[in-house]
């Protein structure tokens, strides 16, 4: 019985309006249909969202851009690091980041696009508490020099045996203090 209701209400339900059927076989979505530029005015009740509030899961964003100093082309793109790394938060300049939407989301708008406040940070695997254990240990051999990339000073302080300890504990000082840091000015690789 019951069997047989859900058919009768199954069939009366096939009865109702039909709706259209769109064929989008022939349009490309990621340039022409949902694209500012074409002049399609936004619809905001449409099941479209902009590209630029996608969550961060259907964007990828390029890292980012080394202006190498160039303040002026940073003005004009609007993006961009001029200096990296920095001993503290407020010292550390932040950029925006140039992002675009995943190949296969539908969006609405410009597919690439500024988002967000990244520092300006490069790292190149140097860890603070392993050079900080060279120096200690090892710094007699000036091994947290070579390790740093410092490999003029390094060839001294070894020659002399970590200037006769002075310079060994120098560099401890120095390291402690954050004034001796990786000569291709990167940061500190962070811990997770």
């Amino acid at each position: 019985a019951l069997l047989t209701l859900s058919l009768l209400l199954s069939s009366r339900h096939c009865e109702a309006e039909e709706l259209p059927i769109v064929d989008r076989a022939g349009l490309n979505y990621q340039s022409q249909v949902y694209n500012e530029s074409t002049g399609d005015v936004y619809y905001p009740e449409g099941p479209l969202l902009p590209c630029r509030l996608l969550p961060p899961d259907l964007v990828k964003c390029n890292p980012p851009l080394d202006l190498k100093g160039n303040v002026s082309l940073k003005d004009s793109l609007g993006h961009g690091c001029t200096k990296w790394g920095g001993q503290s938060y407020h010292k550390v300049e932040h950029t925006k980041l140039q992002c675009f939407a995943l190949q296969d989301i539908e969006c609405y708008g410009n597919r690439t696009f500024l988002r967000g406040r990244a520092p300006c940070l490069k790292y190149s695997g140097h860890y603070f508490l392993t050079t900080l254990l060279y120096s200690v240990f090892l710094g007699f051999l000036a091994i947290d020099r070579f390790c740093l990339g410092h490999t003029g000073a390094a060839i001294g302080k070894m020659l002399c045996l970590g200037g006769f300890g002075i310079w060994w504990i120098v560099d401890i000082i120095l390291l402690c203090t954050g004034s001796l840091r990786p000569a291709d000015e990167s940061s500190w690789m962070p811990y997770y």
